[in-house]
């Protein structure tokens, strides 16, 4: 029997992409502000945690050639290609929570989190 597989190109598809509450959008402002050649915050994913992947923020001075763009209120987030169909829809929110600030992520496609939320699950379509 003949099986034939597909590779999954992520530059096929269309985004719905990522947006930044007004709270992030001010805190990636901060983030850059002042910093030369800082032009904004890059967010990925990685196999971590409990629940399968984490997310990981880093700050750009040069994007990489993968990276897609979304741009609110003058906040640059950038996102690698690879990262989309994992956090694709996400906003990102940056929230008090008693004494710590931290930006939390509202990812539709997250289908599970670890109890301590530092990691998410996604099932396969």
């Amino acid at each position: 029997m003949d099986v034939q597989t597909d590779n999954f190109d992520p530059k096929e598809f269309a985004w719905q992409g990522l947006t930044l509450t007004p709270e992030a959008a001010e805190h990636v402002r901060k983030l850059t502000a002042g910093q030369e050649g800082m032009l904004g915050i890059r967010l990925g994913i990685k196999q971590t945690g409990c629940a399968g992947f984490g997310y990981v923020l880093d700050t750009v001075k040069e994007p990489h050639k993968d990276d897609l763009l979304f741009e609110q209120d003058g906040a640059r987030l950038y996102v690698p290609l690879s990262a989309m169909p994992f956090i694709d829809g996400t906003e990102v929110d940056y929230v008090r929570e008693g004494l710590n600030q931290l930006f939390k992520f509202h990812n539709p496609k997250a289908q599970n989190e670890c109890g301590c939320g530092e990691s998410f699950g996604v099932q396969a379509d």
